[in-house]
């Protein structure tokens, strides 16, 4: 079964009713027989292993047995949204339209040649690499700028896959859109199709394993400390998120128990009020202040909660209240966001710990 059967419904944003895809796991053995030789990250097994092993064809696959990435003859072929999409093994020039995709790459000391402006985050680019051409914005694309630029490939993700069309009309473009449903295991997915496409599979898995440590070692302090309500805070508008939504990754990696299991997964919260939050009344409050992370003017989230109806709550007067990084919603499912968002809850459980 191709992964495109379980996007068939892509917009803007993953559908809430979107399958959740199989946890990848990688195969050991293929990434070996992927492997450069010549590359820093490989221990002597790795590389003589891979000496031996100069194959035409070599193939990453999953826990369900789902092709991800093939490599053959020069080719790297990868399930998509799309789609199975062929485009050359490290492909350079080449643009990338999504924020997740560009710190898993800049993790992997991957250059990329086009990135597009308004960007608000720091860790999108690698160590030493040269400027990158200006090709429009997330949202709204430049192709004039694309064209000169004569990508190998493009590569998008959710924002732009309304986009996909157009820019599919310039260079072959991957749609590397990731689902909300279970953003750990095609988040993991995408880090490895990334290992195979560049030849840096010893550094994605490198990657992943650091992401796992973060999501272990979050668990440990979590575990029997109460449950947590994920708001978000958009000027005076609040909204929760549920298990199955974007920031389900709380509850289901991180450990906290859900304050209120009815929420469902609508992709922009369930709005909410300060009467809901104080009736549920939560151990722990996790917070997403979205003006803060898109550079919006105006009170930031922490003076918006600070309100009497607040206060009554659990969280607040145990000064549970985490706000979590701005890349858990502009880069989610990146390598940073798995990084930070994990800290910034480890370090306000440790504080308050009993």
């Amino acid at each position: 079964m191709k992964l495109s059967t379980y996007f068939r419904n892509f917009n803007q944003f993953i559908p809430s009713q979107a399958v959740s895809v199989a946890l990848l796991t990688v195969c050991s053995a293929s990434l070996v027989a992927c492997s450069s030789p010549d590359s820093n990250t490989d221990s002597p097994s790795q590389t003589e292993q891979t000496s031996q092993t100069q194959a035409d064809t070599n193939t990453l696959t999953n826990d369900g047995d789902l092709p991800t990435a093939t490599v053959n003859d020069g080719q790297v072929t990868l399930d998509t949204v799309r789609g199975e999409m062929t485009v050359p093994l490290n492909p350079h020039p080449v643009a990338v339209y999504s924020m997740t995709l560009m710190q898993d790459l800049a993790a992997m000391d991957v250059p990329v040649e086009g990135l597009p402006e308004g960007l608000l985050l720091d860790n999108f680019k690698a160590k030493d690499s040269p400027e990158s051409a200006p090709i429009g914005t997330i949202f709204e694309p430049n192709l004039e700028a694309l064209n000169a630029l004569q990508p190998k490939a493009i590569l998008i993700s959710n924002r732009t896959a309304k986009k996909y069309d157009e820019l599919n009309s310039v260079a072959p473009t991957l749609d590397l859109s990731l689902s909300f449903d279970d953003l750990y295991a095609t988040s993991k997915q995408r880090l490895a199709q990334l290992g195979v496409l560049f030849d840096k599979q010893a550094k994605a898995q490198e990657l992943q394993q650091n992401i796992d440590k973060a999501i272990a070692d979050t668990q440990a302090v979590t575990k029997g400390r109460g449950n947590g309500l994920v708001i978000s805070v958009q000027g005076n508008k609040l909204s929760a998120f549920g298990e199955d939504s974007r920031f389900g990754y709380i509850h289901k990696q991180f450990g906290i128990p859900i304050a209120d299991p009815n929420i469902g997964d609508a992709k922009h919260g369930e709005p909410i009020s300060f009467e809901y939050i104080q009736k549920i009344n939560p151990d722990w409050l996790l917070v997403l202040d979205h003006d803060s992370a898109t550079g919006e003017t105006g009170k930031n989230a922490q003076a918006v909660l600070d309100n009497s109806l607040i206060h009554q709550t659990q969280a607040w007067q145990k000064q549970q209240v985490v706000y979590l990084s701005p890349d858990s919603y502009l880069a989610f499912g990146g390598y940073y966001h798995w990084l930070n968002d994990a800290k910034l809850i480890q370090d306000a459980y440790n504080k308050t710990a009993q």
